[in-house]
């Protein structure tokens, strides 16, 4: 089964679990893409492995690509111009070690007897995706909601003294609560 795409320019496939989706902080950027016809909602899905899902500083979500561990990862996925994809590599720091974009297999949420579809999701750079995990207990969720996003710190209010690597490198050599 292919995801159709209404808008030629949107071929690549963005699986997003965490503040790009509808409802939280990040979401503004894909609105904006959408505006400008370089994105295209297409639904929810759900991951066809499970994955970890944890929260790190300031409550920033982070998908870990240890297939096998945590849970199927439930999110909305998103056709994106060459132009959208950029923005979104830009947000998610892909070029500073932040995050790395890679591929994942997803299933339509709810309907998960329909077979899968291959795109593509920011996953914790792999520098410190082992330490993240061991720093969340080894224990991950299976969607991003309000109730783990409670007490998210947008980038704008966070210190601006330390990179974001610095403060992931704080957050996993802290003790754990």
């Amino acid at each position: 089964m292919g995801v159709e795409l209404e808008n030629s320019n949107c071929t690549n496939l963005v699986f997003t679990y965490g503040t790009l989706k509808r409802g939280f902080a990040n979401h503004v950027l894909l609105q904006d893409l959408m505006r400008t016809g370089d994105a295209v909602f297409k639904g929810t899905y759900c991951t066809l492995q499970k994955y970890p899902l944890v929260c790190g500083p300031y409550r920033v979500p982070f998908l870990l690509n240890m297939a096998g561990s945590g849970l199927r990862v439930t999110g909305e996925l998103y056709a994106v111009s060459a132009r959208g994809l950029d923005r979104l590599d830009e947000l998610e720091g892909t070029s500073r070690g932040h995050y790395e974009r890679r591929p994942i297999h997803l299933t339509p949420a709810g309907e998960e007897e329909l077979l899968p579809c291959a795109a593509q999701a920011y996953y914790a750079h792999k520098s410190y995706e082992e330490e993240m995990w061991k720093r969340n207990g080894r224990k991950g969720f299976g969607v991003y909601s309000e109730k783990e996003a409670k007490g998210y710190v947008k980038r704008k209010d966070r210190p601006q003294n330390l990179s974001f690597l610095d403060h992931i490198r704080i957050f996993i050599s802290s003790p754990s609560d």
